[in-house]
C-alpha cells in the first residue's frame, strides 16, 4: 500500500469527496446568503447603491430591477424557498464552472484572497457594533444540552474546525500541478494558514463575544432579527454582496479538482482544451457535477452538519493521520526512536476521533432530519 496505491485508492477518493463535498456546502451558503430576508429587505437599496456607482440603466441595476420583478411576480407575499436561491446561484455556478484549468482560475485566486479578507473585517465590523448594541441578544456564554448532546456537540465542533482550518487542501493539490512541488506548497500554505488564521479567529472570536450561544450556523444570520436588520442595512448589504462573491470564487476553485477527474476520462489529451473534441464533454460533465451539487444542496440544507460530516470523514484523516503514517512508511524512522511513535500516536489517534467525529455528524444529520424534510425551507 504505498505510492500509487494509496493515491488512487484511498488519497484521491478522500481528496475527491472532500472537495466536491465543499462545493456543495459553498451552494448552500449562498443560497441561505440570498435567501427572502435579505433580498425583500435590500432590493431598492442594492438598486441604490449600484445606481449611484454605475450608470442607472447599466447591467447591474437592470439585473436587479429584473430580479425584484420576477420576485414580485412569481411570489407577490414575499416567500421565495430556500432551494429556489439555491438553485438560482447553481445556475451561475454552472457557467464560473467551465474555466478550463487551474491555471485559468489564478486571478479568480487573487480575488477570492481579496474578498476573504474584506467581507471578514465586515463581519467583524457588524459583530463588534451589535455586541455594543441593545439590539443584541442577551449574552450567555453557557453551553447548551444534556450531557450526550455536549459529548457528541464536543466532536462536531472538532470536526467543523478541522474543515476550517483544513483549507490547505487546495494548495496542496494545486502545487502538484507543476514542478517545483515543495517551493510552491509552502509558500502556498504559508499563505493560507495566514489568511485563514487571521480572518477565521477575528470572526469567531467577535462573533462568538457578540452572540453568545445563540450564534447560528452562520454569522450572518445573526445580523437579521425577524426580517430586520440589527446591524447598518448598508454594512450587512455591503457583507452579504462580498459572501457571495466569495463563494464563487471558492466554489470554483474546489469543483476543479471534480473537473480534472471527469475529464481525464471524457477528453482526448493530444487535442487543445479548446478543440471541439474537448469543448463539449467539458461542458457536459462540469453542468452535470454542478446540477448535482446544487440537487444535493437544495435536499438537505444543513450547513453546519455538512461541514462537521466534511471534516470527520475528511480533512481529519487527510491533515493529521496520513502525513503522520506517510513519514513513517517513506523515511523508516527507527521503532526505537520518538519520532516513530509520535507519528503512530498522532495516526491513531486522530483516527479515532474521525471514527467518533464521523458517528457524532451522521447523529446530528439523523436528528435535524427528523425536524427538516427534503427541500426544507430552513
Amino acid at each position: 500500500m504505498k505510492g500509487p496505491g494509496w493515491g488512487k485508492y484511498y488519497i484521491g477518493p478522500i481528496q475527491f469527496l472532500v472537495c466536491f463535498g465543499a462545493v456543495i456546502a459553498c451552494i448552500l451558503l449562498a443560497g441561505q446568503s440570498m435567501k427572502v430576508p435579505y433580498l425583500r429587505c435590500y432590493r431598492q437599496h442594492a438598486a441604490r447603491f449600484f445606481a449611484g456607482m454605475l450608470d442607472v440603466n447599466g447591467p447591474c441595476v437592470v439585473f436587479l430591477n429584473r430580479l425584484q420583478a420576477i420576485y414580485l411576480l412569481s411570489n407577490p407575499s414575499g416567500t421565495i424557498k430556500l432551494y429556489v436561491f439555491v438553485a438560482v446561484f447553481g445556475v451561475f455556478m454552472m457557467i464560473l464552472a467551465q474555466l478550463p484549468s487551474f491555471h485559468s482560475l489564478r486571478h479568480v485566486n487573487l480575488i477570492s484572497l481579496v474578498l476573504c479578507l474584506a467581507y471578514s473585517l465586515c463581519a467583524v465590523a457588524g459583530s463588534i457594533y451589535l455586541g455594543n448594541s441593545d439590539k443584541a441578544p442577551p449574552k450567555d456564554y453557557s453551553i447548551t444540552g444534556d450531557d450526550t448532546d455536549r459529548v457528541f456537540g464536543v466532536f462536531n465542533a472538532i470536526a467543523i474546525i478541522a474543515t476550517t482550518y483544513g483549507n490547505g487542501i487546495i494548495p496542496e493539490i494545486q502545487a502538484t500541478v507543476a514542478a517545483p512541488v515543495t517551493g510552491k506548497m509552502f509558500k502556498g500554505l504559508c499563505l493560507c494558514y495566514t489568511v485563514v488564521v487571521t480572518t477565521f479567529f477575528s470572526v469567531a472570536i467577535s462573533g462568538y463575544w457578540a452572540v453568545g450561544n445563540q450564534a447560528e450556523g452562520t454569522l450572518l444570520s445573526n445580523f437579521m432579527v425577524d426580517g430586520a436588520a440589527v446591524i447598518p442595512k448598508w454594512l450587512l448589504l455591503i457583507t452579504q454582496l462580498f459572501t457571495l462573491l466569495q463563494l464563487s470564487a471558492v466554489g470554483v476553485v474546489y469543483l476543479q479538482p471534480t473537473n480534472e477527474v471527469l475529464e481525464s476520462f471524457f477528453s482526448d489529451a493530444t487535442r487543445g482544451q479548446y478543440a471541439p473534441r474537448n469543448v463539449a464533454p467539458r461542458l457536459l460533465s462540469r453542468s452535470l457535477a454542478v446540477a448535482l451539487a446544487t440537487t444535493v444542496a437544495a435536499m438537505v440544507p444543513f450547513f453546519g452538519d455538512m461541514n462537521s460530516l466534511i471534516g470527520a470523514f475528511g480533512f481529519l484523516p487527510l491533515d493529521f493521520a496520513v502525513p503522520a503514517i506517510f513519514y513513517n512508511v517513506t523515511f523508516k524512522p527507527s521503532k526505537r526512536g520518538a519520532v516513530f511513535w509520535i507519528n503512530t500516536t498522532i495516526a491513531v489517534v486522530f483516527s479515532a476521533l474521525a471514527v467518533i467525529a464521523s458517528v457524532a455528524a451522521v447523529r446530528q444529520i439523523a436528528l435535524d432530519a427528523k425536524t427538516y424534510k427534503l427541500f426544507a425551507n430552513v
